[in-house]
C-alpha cells in the first residue's frame, strides 16, 4: 500500500514532466485511491499538502488542478533555484548572459571588502521555472574562494550550489528593497518596463572572509520572500 508522499512525488514527476500542464485536471481522488489501493484519506493529505505548496489548486465538485506559477514563495534561506523549483515539481533552467573576470567597480568593491579595481568573477543568469523567468542573478565572486568559478556551466548547476560546495558558508547578510525594472530588466523578466521587482542583495563569507556578492532580481508579481534564515 502507497503512503500519502508516494502519491506526491508520482504527481510532482507527472507536473515536471509535463504529463500535466498548468490548468490540467489531476486524477480524481476516486482514481488515485484505485491506482495506489490507499484510503480517501490519504489522497486527500496528499493533495491537501500540495495545494499548500502552492502545485494544485482544488475546486469543491470538479476536481483538482495544476495551479498557475503565479507567485513563487521562497524562504529566506541558501538554497539554489533548482532545488526549490524541483521540490515543487517544477522544471528550472538558466540562461547564461554573462560570464567573465572584470575589475571591481567602487560599488562592489565595497561590498567584498576590495580596493576598487581589483579583479573579481562575474556571471548574470536569466533562472525560468516552467518556462516563466523568475530572477536576474547578478553576482561578482572573490577569486581566491573560487578559482574555478569560470570553468562552470551554469546552465547545469546554479552558481549558488557550486560556491556551496566550494567555498562552504559561514555566515550571509541580505538587503531586500522594492525596485522598478528598467527597460532591459523588463525585457528580460516579461514585465512592462517601470513594473515593480523584488530585489535582495545578498553578501556570503566564508571561513577566510567574503566569498559572493549577488544582486537577485524578481518580478513582484511572482515571487514572495518568507520565512527566516539560519546559518
Amino acid at each position: 500500500m502507497a503512503t500519502y508522499s508516494e502519491i506526491q512525488d508520482w504527481l510532482r514527476a507527472g507536473i515536471r514532466e509535463g504529463r500535466w500542464r498548468a490548468g490540467d485536471r489531476l486524477p480524481s481522488e476516486a482514481e488515485l485511491c484505485a491506482q495506489f489501493q490507499v484510503s480517501r484519506m490519504t489522497v486527500n493529505r496528499a493533495l491537501r499538502e500540495l495545494q499548500q505548496l502552492g502545485l494544485v489548486r482544488r475546486e469543491q465538485g470538479r476536481g483538482s488542478f495544476v495551479a498557475e506559477l503565479t507567485r513563487v514563495a521562497a524562504r529566506l534561506e541558501l538554497r539554489d533555484l533548482h532545488a526549490s523549483a524541483s521540490e515543487r515539481g517544477h522544471h528550472h533552467a538558466s540562461e547564461v548572459l554573462a560570464l567573465r573576470r572584470e575589475s571591481a567597480s567602487a560599488e562592489v568593491a565595497h561590498a567584498l571588502g576590495l580596493r576598487a579595481g581589483a579583479p573579481v568573477f562575474f556571471c548574470r543568469l536569466l533562472h525560468r521555472e516552467q518556462g516563466e523567468p523568475l530572477q536576474i542573478e547578478s553576482r561578482w565572486v572573490l577569486p581566491a574562494a573560487a578559482p574555478d568559478f569560470l570553468a562552470q556551466d551554469f546552465r547545469a548547476r546554479t552558481p549558488t550550489a557550486y560556491l556551496l560546495d566550494v567555498a562552504p558558508l559561514t555566515a550571509a547578510q541580505f538587503q531586500i528593497e522594492a525596485v522598478a525594472a528598467d527597460a532591459e530588466q523588463a525585457g528580460l523578466l516579461g514585465i512592462n518596463p517601470g513594473a515593480p521587482c523584488l530585489l535582495v542583495q545578498r553578501l556570503t563569507h566564508g571561513a577566510m572572509g567574503p566569498v559572493s556578492w549577488a544582486r537577485l532580481l524578481h518580478p513582484g508579481g511572482r515571487y514572495v520572500l518568507q520565512g527566516s534564515f539560519q546559518p
